[in-house]
């Protein structure tokens, strides 16, 4: 038994496909009943045997072997399943990878020859980097007629292939119905999901050529995170809060059917977690007017101060063009996630809207007038001097609550806070920071966080900037906490340490890179009130753990929700219960 562990855990994995296929194997060692069984097609009985060994790694290994074989004979239903039910983040990718390359057949002959060497470059990498001859080892990866063959242990041998199995079409729809879970058509409290485990049905879809399914990009319907809870003792690591069934709305987001807000969204799940870790949970944008149009903004203003205005719509229409066509366009820079993500689109146009309604160009909700409206005239009978608004998202949260083992958050708070800064500007162009908002910039701001919950309801586009700034708070949690080591969860698909193109890709579209200035005026005792606002969005999720921000659960309420919450009489195949 132990030498087996060893060549198990060394991942001796027994991978076959005939007519273009992949085959890695290794020496049988003396008793090597799951060799004899999976050579003689005998799935059942190795799966029984593998099965019943004690040790997680030799299990792990056992299964690849056992849906590698599963591949070679043509089950490729039965591998998909199989390579599914490995714990190993990094060998269950691997395993499903290498099934979903074999190549298909009618019958049992042929195929199309496959490109194998980024999958022997995955091999190598991935299987006892050290034992291959590259390196001085004993093993060897190389091709031949009928596909590929890999011999860690230096002997060649092929195994022999049982009849085709299942069709692909088969795989697709059994994989698509263990997918569904529980029921999302109703509303509930608390929904919960397994991060491992929707990883886990990713990895499994994508072996299986599907598209993530509709449940899984809108994470089951969640649209708020309210607890964060760990279970070791299963392995999961699970989101909760409320949700229900979804549409699309005329913009084509997700909402919640009821409440009318967004849904959490998968791809922003994934790149906030790698953004934890690969840029410590700081990311945002800015949307920055250009010098040299600044200049010549400030040389049409002095200009056109020489000729007065005539006190006509027509007439304050076009020399407010005028100053907009000074201005012409603005710069956007997104930091720490790219670009042409729906994320980096979400807080770029959160953004700009809150400058459209702080100039007026976009009505508010009760309890928020716009900046220019709130403008007065001095003592001096002069309006106050502005050069350029900042106004800009930050994170906003209360406190974390936690169980004192920390298997157990909650969060309060609700995320979003807008700031405001008034700029200085040289004749140069050049913004000079002050660190100071004067009277109505700071009322706008407070105005603006105050009622951020009306706002969003009005302005769908609000509360998806709070579910990103939900999300980024959740993966620093997972970082700074170790959460993801605690339950063994490698995250090797959703964000593995380094680049991969074996992890899940994320939907691109396409980055804005330009916009319109947001420029307005007011006209307050025939004197022009002109304003401009830049900003952005800051996301420092890891700058929030100060000192106290996680507390002590005193009222014993995450310890009762993570009770309750439990992964318990789970199918195979789900990932989120209620």
């Amino acid at each position: 038994m132990a030498m087996l562990r060893y060549w198990l855990a060394l991942g001796a994995i027994l991978l076959g496909m005939t007519g273009g296929g992949l085959l890695l194997a290794a020496d049988p060692l003396p008793g090597d009943m799951l060799g004899e069984h999976l050579a003689a097609g005998e799935f059942g009985p190795a799966l029984a045997l593998v099965n019943a060994l004690p040790d997680p790694a030799a299990r792990n290994a056992g299964l690849a072997r056992v849906a590698a074989a599963q591949a070679a004979g043509g089950a490729r239903s039965a591998s998909l399943l199989t390579g599914a039910r490995i714990s190993d983040g990094s060998l269950r990718s691997l395993a499903l990878n290498l099934t979903a390359a074999s190549p298909l057949r009618s019958g049992r002959g042929g195929g199309a020859v496959a490109d194998f060497d980024p999958l022997m470059e995955l091999i190598t990498s991935t299987i006892s980097p050290d034992s291959w001859d590259e390196v001085g080892g004993p093993g060897s990866l190389d091709g031949f007629a009928g596909g590929v063959y890999a011999d860690p242990a230096g002997v060649m041998r092929r195994l022999v292939t049982t009849d085709g199995g299942r069709s692909l079409l088969e795989v697709h729809r059994e994989v698509a119905a263990s997918l569904r879970g529980s029921p999302v058509v109703h509303e509930t409290e608390l929904r919960k999901i397994s991060l491992p485990r929707l990883e886990r049905e990713l990895q499994l879809a994508e072996a299986a050529g599907r598209e993530p399914s509709e449940e899984m990009q809108a994470l089951a319907g969640i649209y708020k995170i309210q607890y964060v809870l760990v279970y070791p003792e299963t392995g999961d690591l699970v989101i909760a809060g409320p949700a229900g069934p979804w549409m699309n709305d005329a913009e084509g987001r997700r909402v919640n059917i009821a409440t009318g807000r967004p849904v959490l969204n998968l791809d922003d799940l994934v790149l906030t977690l790698r953004n934890a870790y690969k840029e410590d949970s700081a990311f945002g944008c800015s949307i920055n007017p250009r010098r040299a149009n600044l200049v010549a903004a400030q040389n049409y203003l002095a200009e056109s101060a020489k000729t007065p205005l005539k006190p006509t719509d027509a007439s304050r229409e076009k020399w407010l063009k005028g100053l907009r066509d000074a201005l012409e366009l603005q710069d956007i820079v997104v930091y720490g996630i790219p670009a042409e993500t729906r994320a980096a689109r979400v807080i770029v146009e959160a953004d700009y809207h809150m400058k459209l309604i702080g100039m007026g160009l976009q009505e508010g909700t009760p309890g928020v007038p716009s900046f220019l409206s709130m403008v007065t005239l001095g003592p001096d009978g002069n309006p106050p001097a502005m050069n350029v608004l900042r106004w800009w998202f930050t994170m906003n949260y209360d406190a974390v609550s936690a169980t004192e083992s920390r298997d157990g958050f909650e969060i309060f708070g609700q995320g979003v806070k807008c700031q405001s800064e008034n700029e200085a500007l040289t004749e140069a162009g050049e913004r000079v920071h002050t660190g100071k908002a004067d009277a109505p910039n700071a009322e706008f701001a407070r105005n603006f966080t105050k009622h951020y919950p009306d706002l969003a309801v009005r302005y769908p586009i609000y509360a998806e900037l709070q579910n990103i700034f939900d999300l980024a708070l959740v993966a620093a949690l997972i970082k700074g906490e170790d959460l993801a080591g605690r339950v063994h969860w490698e995250m090797a698909w959703l964000a593995p340490r380094e680049e991969t193109s074996n992890q899940f890709q994320l939907t691109l579209g396409r980055a804005v890179k330009e916009v319109e200035t947001v420029a307005n005026y007011r006209v307050i005792d025939r004197k022009h009130i002109t304003a401009g606002a830049s900003g952005g969005v800051t996301v420092r999720a890891r700058g929030v753990f100060k000192q106290g921000f996680v507390k002590r659960d005193d009222s014993q309420n995450v310890i009762a929700r993570r009770s309750e919450s439990a992964p318990k009489s789970l199918t195979a195949r789900a990932w989120w219960w209620d």
